[in-house]
């Protein structure tokens, strides 16, 4: 008999991790995902440690878990007896261990389709992602898909998520409409109109009440806007999410602003178009010849301040391949691209030259048929395309990751007191980052799933394209 996806999954994990299970509590719903319980103790041995601070790999090393945390490291001529005692050994025989891997970019739920959602996490997970940034989404969705992923009733990352700010004119956008359905867009907590009238320290309260880490600034805003949200959001204790330009306002605007990180490289390349673009529904191509070299003056004083106020670059590489891709399938298409990868990768390497931090987001999705998730594209971008090396790469999937969502407390590194969020590979990143995709197994919060184990999506799940 052919089980269910879920049915089955079910029961092999009954058999193969039973603690999981009995963590939830009387009447809840199955949790074969489940963080660890407290007393299992794990350790991880003859590992080749990368821990995502940037730093060269460490072979020979013991990680030591306890329930979701990481409760030691340690070379292995220090691991004696006592640090051995009730602890269940797992040989790593070489292989790499590094941090969970953080995608800074995703859409969870515009619209929301619970199915494909968790074919989504799903993949995540097994590929190694342990936590996302959602940039703005319906949050009712959204918060229920974290919730279940949380607590381990699916596999998936842990998800944060921000809220949507805007001007009035953008919510005739359709994708408003899919992400607030059942109620008016621009007038819920989630995706918010702003204008004048506003009450700015209301609405920003509103959307912490939704669970949302962050507001996202998107379209239709003035510079006073741009400036006033950031600043109340901020003495709330919310992170500001940024296009690099939140038109008509310009990207030094914004960098002056003080948000916390800017998404899409190519909308920051607008600081040197003139005239500029003065809705996001009126983007037109960036000015390629000023911009291809990544050696623009204007630019690099843009990098700089960025750089100087600590503010992050979410470049999504990966959706200016996408362009390309599709204007080569299809020469005529409108509207045309906006920026071609060559110049995106070129300001990406001119950003990170300049000294801002790159974290990794998508911005996509890949159709059924893609085993690994979309992030590796991205990583894979970023070292060919924008010149970064494997090391910080790797560094800008995991600390800066965190960091970004305001999280690296707690994950990004793999550190004494972090949640045990690992990746386990075959084969050495730092010698090329497509051995990533020699993933042994992932760990997310002391709970172990092997590569071996995953189930790949089917087609009633998620359709068979991007």
């Amino acid at each position: 008999m052919r089980f269910p996806f879920k049915a089955g999954l079910l029961a092999w994990t009954m058999l193969t991790c039973p603690l999981a299970l009995a963590a939830a509590p009387p009447g809840a719903m199955p949790r074969p995902f489940a963080p660890a319980e407290q007393a299992v103790k794990v350790i991880y041995i003859n590992a080749v440690l990368i821990d995502g601070l940037g730093g060269p790999a460490r072979p020979g090393m013991a990680v030591v878990t306890l329930g979701e945390w990481i409760a030691d490291i340690l070379p292995m001529a220090k691991l004696d007896a006592a640090a051995r005692d009730g602890a269940t050994l797992i040989d790593l025989a070489g292989a790499y261990l590094l941090p969970g891997l953080i995608d800074a970019h995703q859409h969870m739920a515009t619209p929301p389709n619970r199915v494909q959602a968790e074919a989504q996490m799903r993949r995540d997970l097994f590929g190694g992602i342990t936590a996302v940034r959602d940039m703005a989404d319906d949050l009712r969705a959204v918060m229920e898909y974290a919730r279940a992923a949380r607590v381990g009733e699916v596999p998936g990352p842990d998800i944060f998520a921000a809220a949507l700010f805007a001007g009035p004119d953008f919510f005739d956008d359709p994708r408003t409409a899919a992400a607030a359905e059942g109620v008016k867009p621009g007038g819920v907590p989630w995706m918010r109109a702003v204008d004048d009238g506003t009450n700015l320290a209301e609405v920003v309260t509103l959307a912490r009440g939704t669970s949302a880490v962050a507001i996202k600034l998107y379209d239709n805003l003035r510079p006073q806007d741009v400036r006033n949200i950031t600043a109340e959001a901020h003495r709330q204790g919310m992170r500001v999410w940024a296009h690099g330009m939140v038109f008509p306002t310009a990207p030094a605007d914004v960098v002056a602003a003080g948000v916390d990180s800017i998404s899409h490289t190519c909308y920051l390349a607008y600081q040197v178009s003139d005239p500029r673009p003065t809705t996001y529904k009126d983007r037109r191509l960036v000015e390629v010849e000023k911009l291809k070299n990544g050696d623009n003056p204007q630019m690099q004083a843009l990098f700089r301040d960025m750089a100087a106020r600590g503010i992050v670059l979410d470049a999504t590489l990966r959706v200016y391949q996408q362009y390309d891709r599709r204007l080569a399938a299809n020469p005529s298409m409108k509207p045309r691209p906006y920026c071609p990868l060559d110049v995106a990768a070129a300001l990406t390497a001119q950003a990170f030259r300049a000294g801002v931090t790159i974290v990794t987001g998508t911005d996509g999705v890949p159709g059924r048929n893609h085993p690994w998730p979309a992030l590796y594209d991205e990583l894979e971008l970023l070292h060919s395309h924008a010149h970064l090396p494997p090391s910080a790469v790797i560094r800008a999937a995991t600390l800066e990751g965190a960091k970004v969502m305001g999280q690296e407390a707690e994950m990004g590194s793999v550190e004494v007191g972090k949640l045990a969020n690992l990746v386990v590979l075959d084969r050495d990143p730092l010698a090329d980052l497509s051995n990533l995709r020699s993933i042994r197994f992932t760990v997310k919060r002391g709970t172990r799933l092997d590569r071996s184990a995953y189930q790949p999506i089917r087609p009633e799940e998620m359709p068979e394209d991007e």
